[in-house]
């Protein structure tokens, strides 16, 4: 269980918030962790039980039906679903497609798509990346042409997040090809739309609960008013919206990386080898001391970035640090600590597998560490 005695991001209400998840998540999610994994999604159901719960999209508005909370709730349910084991697809619908509906959609596209998101009726995705297109967005050659009264979207999509599932998909693409990232805009497509396909469920290293997909578009018509925000700012408002995407990832990393240390220290002391606990060996204290010692300043730099964030004071350069330090972190010590199960931690049946597993792509999704880096160096 993660210690909040001494975080200084969160208030009684956070706190009291996070129990509730916790029991939701005691009862709902733990119980099926490890069949989603086997079968490669998540339920709708499980969706439809976090909306009834509270724990979709919190900082939506009132008046589209959200609770109309800080992001410090988001950071809850990151938090905790991370330390459950679970890469469940909700962080982003709630960290970060709801934003973009909420900031930049128009009044129409918020009343038809928000309530549903909130109550788990609606499972989102945000098509970003392409077969030869990661991190460098203004790459992509996905287009929407303007035909009439609608675009003509063309292109494919790929490691797309909730890709299998999704009712809703952000789709970036150009409308002015010639401009280059000048030249994008956001569309919005709905699953059903003739000429827009699901590809294969994609086989990952793990991360195996979620679901990510190919996704294809083949002469995909969507009236103009799909357009979320202006046409043509879609580079802009994508990148106004990464600190927080990559604060979230950072959130994540951190839950993951005290469940593994947790797991570590459990396992140690109760190992046995040549008479002794493997705890009782100096090397195995001394791997976690200073793991502990990374992990508590970790916690701190996390809070301090939470507070700026919920401040409205987290610039693009600080969220590139938090998504590089806590995942570059989280590897370290869910590494460190599969070495300290032993032979025991390569078997899928202990939760340090699973940990580790699924911790090798938090340094490539949402800008890899080298990008990361290249954007920090910037700031120099």
């Amino acid at each position: 269980m993660l210690d909040i005695s001494r975080r200084t991001a969160f208030n009684e209400d956070h706190n009291a918030f996070r129990d509730q998840v916790r029991k939701f998540f005691a009862k709902e999610l733990v119980p099926n962790l490890d069949r989603w994994e086997e079968e490669g999604v998540v339920d709708r159901n499980f969706w439809r039980a976090c909306g009834d719960a509270g724990l979709l999209c919190p900082t939506v508005p009132a008046e589209y039906g959200g609770l109309g909370l800080d992001f410090g709730y988001n950071a809850v349910i990151d938090e905790e679903l991370a330390y459950a084991g679970s890469s469940a697809g909700i962080t982003l619908q709630s960290d970060i497609v709801a934003d973009y509906i909420v900031n930049y959609g128009s009044n129409e596209q918020k009343a038809k798509y928000l309530p549903k998101m909130i109550s788990g009726e609606c499972i989102t995705a945000i098509a970003m990346t392409e077969p030869g297109t990661g991190s460098d967005l203004q790459g992509i050659r996905t287009t929407a042409k303007r035909d009439g009264n609608h675009y003509v979207l063309n292109g494919s999509k790929t490691y797309i997040t909730n890709g299998q599932n999704a009712d809703l998909v952000i789709v970036v693409a150009k409308t002015e090809p010639d401009k280059g990232a000048k030249g994008m805009s956001l569309i919005l497509v709905d699953a059903g739309t003739p000429g827009f396909k699901k590809g294969r469920n994609l086989d990952k290293i793990g991360q195996h609960s979620a679901d990510t997909s190919e996704l294809f578009f083949e002469d995909v018509r969507v009236p103009i008013t799909n357009c979320l925000g202006e046409e043509n700012q879609g580079f802009i408002y994508l990148m106004s919206q990464l600190p927080q995407e990559r604060l979230g990832i950072a959130i994540s990393a951190m839950g993951g990386a005290q469940r593994a240390f947790d797991e570590a220290v459990n396992f140690v002391k109760e190992r046995k080898a040549f008479g002794k606990t493997v705890f009782d060996f100096q090397n195995t204290r001394f791997v976690l001391a200073d793991l502990k010692a990374k992990l508590q300043v970790g916690w701190a730099h996390l809070d301090v970035c939470l507070k700026k964030h919920m401040a409205g004071e987290l610039d693009a350069f600080e969220g590139a640090a938090a998504k590089l330090f806590h995942t570059e972190l989280q590897w370290e010590v869910c590494d460190a600590a599969l070495q300290l199960h032993g032979g025991a931690g390569y078997m899928n049946e202990y939760m340090i597998a699973r940990l580790w597993r699924d911790a090798r792509v938090t340094r490539i999704f949402g800008g890899t560490s080298e990008i990361m880096r290249e954007l920090i160096g910037r700031s120099i």
